[in-house]
């Protein structure tokens, strides 16, 4: 892979604090993806999924190892550097929505482009490209509770996607939805995924979504082997 491009984990260990002793979460984990790849992990319960998601997205330092994105370390950067950096780079859909129950749809895509400076007119323009993509236009207006599960979800998806970042990272993105509404859901988030050129990563225990990705990897005592 071209240096500065795409995604780089290497040999990344995690370690949290026990009652009795540390307890080592991920045993020296390596990947790499060009832009446009997608991968599933996927792995029982407690298996650091969720915690190797969360370090790839820089919510979390590791213990040990570097992680590139896009040619940048972003535990090098300080903090304030590095908020700004996972606010363009990076959109994160997890198994619940959280959207804001008192703002519209529109408002609740837009919310990420707030935290810095930027062009409001094309950022609402590119809000409403979304919610028409995603089958939302006629629901620009509406709050939350006012929406089906699978709605928000594709206005959460929206969202992920309003500043155009290089790394999509879903956290059991269909897990709260039923059989079909999951399907349609996925079915979306690869279409988006292909228009964007992004890299797609979804933590999954669904079988059925992981079959979907073109690249496969499991997460087994802290160790990840690809299919």
């Amino acid at each position: 892979m071209t240096p500065g491009s795409g995604l780089q984990v290497a040999d990344v260990h995690k370690t949290f604090d026990g009652e009795a002793r540390p307890v080592e979460v991920l045993r020296g984990v390596s990947l790499e993806m060009a832009p446009g790849q997608g991968l599933a992990i996927t792995g029982p319960s407690g298996s650091g999924k969720s915690t190797l998601l969360h370090l790839i997205g820089a919510l979390d330092r590791p213990t040990s190892g570097k992680i590139h994105i896009d040619g940048r370390e972003p535990y090098n950067l300080a903090e304030a550097d590095l908020a700004r950096f996972r606010n363009g780079a990076i959109g994160f859909v997890f198994q619940e929505h959280h959207l804001l129950p008192q703002y519209s749809v529109l408002e609740n895509v837009l919310v990420p482009t707030l935290a810095f400076p930027g062009d409001r007119r094309a950022a609402e323009t590119r809000a409403q490209e979304l919610l028409e993509r995603v089958g939302l236009s006629h629901r620009l207006d509406h709050r939350p509770a006012e929406l089906s599960g699978g709605e928000r979800q594709r206005a959460a998806v929206a969202r992920a996607l309003i500043n155009r970042p290089s790394l999509l990272l879903c956290d059991e993105p269909t897990g709260s939805l039923d059989h079909k509404t999951a399907e349609t859901v996925a079915t979306l988030l690869f279409e988006l995924h292909r228009e964007e050129g992004n890299i797609l990563i979804a933590v999954t225990h669904s079988l059925e979504l992981a079959a979907r990705f073109e690249r496969r990897c499991e997460l087994l005592e802290g160790r990840c082997t690809e299919a």
